[in-house]
């Protein structure tokens, strides 16, 4: 609790300090690419492979908004950031867009001169142990020694559970997800605790994930999303439409394949989404066909998220409430137009 304190005072004197930094777009463009505060490495969701690329669910929103500012996806620089380090990088400018499986919660949103951007994936917190534990719930976790990565919301969720079960544990802190999964491995905890998506990703780097169970409990809402400096609303409605528009996109029936036809033949709310006769980007000062331009480069969300989470990853995750609002989920784009 008392570095979580720290962490939030540490912010804010880092936000008066630096000041509101209103001009950020130009900052962008006159720089040629957008600062996205990613992870230190988090399949599914932001991740370097061998030849140095990223990619994730998290990079694909850095991805989208490089594509609205500068009609290319690739004009992104990645900044892996710990938990701890995610918040003073956005808040001191260091980066544009914080994108990095962060939850959006009353405190960081009214007291870190910070804005969340929308929702780009909806999660809860989990718990995974050892099949050998013998443990099929969470209520058997008495005097349980819990692995955790430091300054995230999972330490203040876990203590409230605990502490509203009355039942004890012992906390085994790191600074990375890599770190906390290797503490799991090699047996420093008998538990560990995070959103249920990074339990899933973390599961599949043990030494045997098959010795590996994620317990049913899920003790709160998670939702994940993309984060800005407050003080500058023109950067901030180019993040948050960009993220809106892959949400429309695939309400709509666009996808990467087919926005060249929906553009030339779509119906009229296809046609204004990918650019035609509207001043949408205009607006935000940056090119009407922003939104093809995510679509055609990065794809809609739902093929953002089979690939990078779903079917077609080894995460495998169900859609749940991520699916769109009429086929059972929560996912919803206010109206492009």
């Amino acid at each position: 609790m008392k570095r979580l304190t720290s962490v939030i005072a540490t912010g804010l004197a880092l936000g008066m300090a630096f000041g509101v930094q209103a001009a950020t777009l130009e900052d962008v463009q006159a720089r040629g690419s957008v600062s996205c505060g990613v992870s230190t490495g988090l399949a599914g969701f932001s991740q370097k492979d061998e030849n140095g690329q990223w990619s994730g669910l998290d990079v694909d929103v850095c991805r989208a908004v490089a594509a609205a500012v500068f009609g290319d996806a690739s004009k992104v620089q990645y900044k892996p950031l710990t938990a701890k380090e995610r918040f003073t990088a956005l808040q001191s400018g260091e980066i544009d867009i914080l994108s990095r499986n962060t939850t959006w919660t009353h405190t960081r949103d009214t007291s870190l001169g910070l804005n969340f951007a929308g929702v780009n994936y909806y999660d809860g917190q989990g718990f995974m142990v050892s099949k050998n534990l013998g443990v099929t719930s969470a209520l058997e976790l008495d005097g349980a020694a819990v692995c955790i990565q430091a300054g995230t919301t999972t330490e203040l969720n876990l203590a409230d559970y605990f502490r509203a079960n009355g039942i004890t544990y012992k906390a085994v802190t790191f600074d990375t997800s890599d770190q906390t999964r290797a503490g799991f491995d090699s047996g420093r905890c008998d538990v560990l605790t995070s959103d249920q998506s990074q339990l899933y990703a973390l599961r599949i780097g043990l030494q045997d994930p098959s010795g590996a169970m994620v317990l049913p409990e899920v003790i709160s809402k998670e939702p994940l999303g993309p984060v800005v400096r407050q003080g500058d609303d023109a950067w901030f409605n180019i993040v948050k439409w960009s993220l809106a528009a892959m949400v429309e996109a695939e309400f709509l029936g666009i996808d990467s394949a087919n926005a060249d036809k929906a553009k030339s033949e779509g119906k009229p709310e296809q046609k204004r989404l990918m650019g035609v006769d509207t001043d949408s980007g205009e607006k935000m000062g940056i090119s009407n066909d922003w939104a093809y331009n995510i679509v055609k480069q990065v794809g809609n969300y739902g093929e953002s998220f089979e690939r990078n989470v779903g079917s077609g990853s080894p995460l495998n995750i169900a859609r749940g409430l991520n699916a769109q609002w009429n086929k059972g989920g929560i996912m919803y784009s206010n109206p492009v137009r």
